[in-house]
């Protein structure tokens, strides 16, 4: 899995275009950041913790920072020259901003007739909320997440633990993007647009819950009232002694009958599949009981080798230092940076792990040069402010 020779234009900022590159650059592809001169992405420095480390580092490591002034006709100049040569435009501005700015897909276009231009926004280019502003919880709102994390029409909706849309988009987007790159090298397209909303992939993510909404179920479904979300107590959420809670999910009987023996309960193993609420009620309670004897730690050593899909719940940082974890590879630690959780998946042919984050304007002279500026043209952008040229 290897992007090596791919050029990526990047104007996005924040978290969900930046983490759609970000795959790109940890694949190989030669990702230029595109920011304005004005101190560019406006996540860097910015700490959503108290940890060291921001999230612009989190999601911009291999990157080439350029530094462009976009209002002006030097840094359009300069950005189309880039564009020639570039096989991927990604922007994640709301739409209509390109077309102010001059950079819009049909503009672009003109330099680069076959380039993959991928615009990720909330709600997409077009429909009555194409303009709306956003971010990753209002999309979680409109899209009917937000409302399956409320157990009764009463309860107040919890905001996911992680920024869900945000991430989702990002994933789409790169997905998207492979999947325009690899057409074109077949033949089957030329250049191609891309529009990718957020709510979109949202809703996309709700197929297993979007039968009952098509039947026009009243009320909506909620967590506990479907498969899985935890109506069948075979597949729930259980606290144990210590006040921890582990998982369970034996919807297959293979998988039922193990946990069965395991836990010295044969008797459970009839209830299975019951659709009676009384069975399942009773089910429920003896479930609770059996885990409440044991706390996580000895439910996890219990189940070791046991095809009982049993899981303890594990904050991030036990995720994180669980062996499993490291024999994956998926955290990339150095000496002179954070640590990152780097490209998540594994490659018999995957590009090497991303370098370090890119200061503000580092790459701007270099790249420009490579798009044949020479230190003429540099020094005249350098003066109008067209470009910047970091520290």
């Amino acid at each position: 899995m290897r992007l090596d020779g791919v050029r990526v234009l990047d104007l996005t900022r924040y978290l969900p275009g930046p983490y759609a590159t970000q795959l790109l650059a940890d694949a190989g592809a030669d990702v230029l950041k595109i920011e304005d001169t004005d101190g560019g992405d406006p996540v860097r420095g910015m700490a959503l913790t108290d940890a060291d480390g921001t999230l612009f580092d989190a999601v911009n490591h291999g990157k080439r920072s350029v530094a462009l002034n976009l209002k002006s006709d030097a840094g359009r100049e300069a950005f189309f020259a880039l564009a020639a040569d570039a096989d991927v435009l990604i922007e994640g501005f709301r739409p209509g901003v390109t077309g102010r700015l001059g950079i819009d897909d049909d503009s672009v276009r003109e330099h680069s007739p076959e380039i993959v231009y991928c615009s990720l926004s909330g709600y997409g280019a077009t429909g009555p909320r194409r303009a709306r502003a956003g971010h990753d919880l209002n999309y979680a709102a409109f899209s009917g997440l937000l409302d399956m994390t409320r157990h009764g029409p009463d309860s107040r909706p919890s905001i996911p633990g992680v920024p869900v849309a945000d991430m989702a988009g990002g994933l789409f987007a790169a997905f998207s993007i492979v999947g325009a790159l690899y057409s074109r090298e077949l033949g089957n397209t030329g250049g191609e647009y891309i529009d990718v909303a957020m709510t979109d992939v949202l809703l996309s993510f709700s197929q297993a819950i979007a039968p009952d909404a098509f039947a026009d179920r009243t009320p909506s479904p909620r967590p506990g009232e479907t498969a899985l979300t935890g109506a069948l107590p075979w597949y729930d959420v259980y606290e144990t002694a210590d006040g921890g809670y582990v998982t369970l999910a034996a919807l297959e009987p293979a998988f039922w009958q193990a946990f069965c023996e395991t836990v010295d309960r044969e008797d459970l193993v009839d209830s299975h599949g019951s659709t009676d609420p009384a069975i399942r009620k009773a089910l429920r309670e003896d479930l609770s009981d059996v885990f409440a004897t044991r706390t996580r730690a000895e439910w996890d050593e219990q189940f070791e080798g046991v095809d009982a899909t049993v899981e303890p719940v594990r904050t991030l940082s036990e995720a994180i230092d669980h062996p499993q974890t490291a024999a994956r590879d998926v955290i990339e630690r150095s000496a002179d940076a954070p640590p990152r959780i780097g490209f998540p998946v594994q490659s018999s042919d995957h590009a090497d792990a991303a370098e370090r984050v890119p200061e503000h304007g580092e790459h701007t002279a270099a790249v420009l040069r490579e798009a044949g500026y020479d230190d003429t043209d540099l020094e005249r952008l350098r003066e109008t402010g067209a470009a910047g040229f970091g520290n």
